[in-house]
């Protein structure tokens, strides 16, 4: 059976499910091939370059299914918006800063708008704008997140009461059926995934990366400003950090934020280190259920698996 829910019957997909628009591994081909397996996959599409997305989306947009694309709202320019919406997704997500600039054209061009928050105000602001879902994103997800947000169970009811009617899709920590169950028990239509698809065999993510996070614990896992600080990434540190594997530059700078922003030469042995191979070329975003990623499956297979899991784990819940 197939679970129905306001969301696969908003964009007329099979499962509740849907790829999280990770920036250097969400390309075209692994959210096509979510699409393909009857979620929705969504496009990394980050800061919006131009030629990335010229290769890109004509890639996603191939499937023939329902797709989408997602950007970081504090990034993006409007222009790399509207060169997304000339291929026709089905819904644009707008993630991490003011999404008002981009929702007109987003509507103009008759896709869904998709607005992830980290906080009440945040989830305030898109119930205003109109947004037609809503991802309530829990610090227990990997790469960038809320600095002061809440946890993904306590997180996603307050939400889902908080704006209803609009559907909500639940991120943070969920790499599992049963954490979609979950996410369905409290309330959301679905459920927004991210480290899980990064490691699949259509993810973009290096081969080292991919082997980190199937290695990899929760317990490894920190939320920190200090890798975006080193290598100068333009993030809006005061208010989102990321959630990464362990890292070299962690450990010597942990605590010290404010002395490593100071210090320019510290990020130059930064871009040394990492011309050297001495540290990987990305920091290794990574969630807490990293613990439950254990292969590299193709992406269709696993959206089958992940539904099948669910539909399981809510049938063993719902005997007597």
């Amino acid at each position: 059976m197939a679970l129905s829910t306001a969301f696969t019957e908003m964009f007329g997909v099979r499962h509740p499910i849907a790829l999280a628009p990770m920036g250097g591994s969400a390309g075209g081909a692994l959210a096509a091939a979510v699409s393909l397996g009857g979620g929705l996959g969504l496009l990394g599409a980050g800061q919006g370059d131009e030629d990335w997305l010229a290769r890109e989306l004509p890639i996603a947009a191939g499937s023939g299914r329902p797709w989408g694309v997602g950007f970081l709202s504090w990034a993006a320019g409007v222009g790399a918006v509207e060169q997304a919406l000339e291929y026709g997704p089905r819904a644009v997500l707008l993630s991490f800063g003011d999404p008002s600039p981009f929702v007109e054209r987003i509507r103009a061009a008759d896709a869904a708008v998709i607005v992830q928050v980290t906080d009440l105000e945040e989830a305030r602001r898109a119930v205003d704008l109109g947004a037609d879902v809503i991802v309530a994103q829990g610090t227990e997800s990997g790469g960038h997140g809320a600095r002061r947000g809440r946890a993904t169970l306590p997180f996603v009811p307050v939400v889902v009461d908080l704006v209803a009617p609009v559907a909500v899709l639940a991120a943070g920590g969920i790499a599992d059926g049963r954490g979609v169950a979950a996410a369905l028990v409290l309330g959301a239509a679905g459920a927004l995934i991210g480290t899980r698809f990064q490691a699949t065999s259509e993810s973009l993510a290096d081969a080292a990366i991919t082997e980190a996070i199937v290695r990899g614990r929760a317990q490894d896992t920190e939320r920190n400003a200090v890798l975006d600080i080193a290598r100068g990434a333009r993030w809006p540190t005061t208010k989102y950090t990321a959630r990464t594997l362990g890292h070299p530059y962690l450990d010597r700078w942990r605590g010290r934020e404010a002395e490593l922003a100071a210090d320019p030469g510290a990020r130059a042995a930064y871009q040394a280190d990492l011309a050297r191979g001495v540290v990987p070329p990305l920091p290794v975003w990574a969630g807490e259920g990293v613990d439950l990623v254990n292969d590299l499956p193709p992406a269709a297979d696993l959206v089958a698996a992940l539904a099948t899991q669910a539909e399981n784990a809510l049938a063993r819940a719902g005997r007597p």
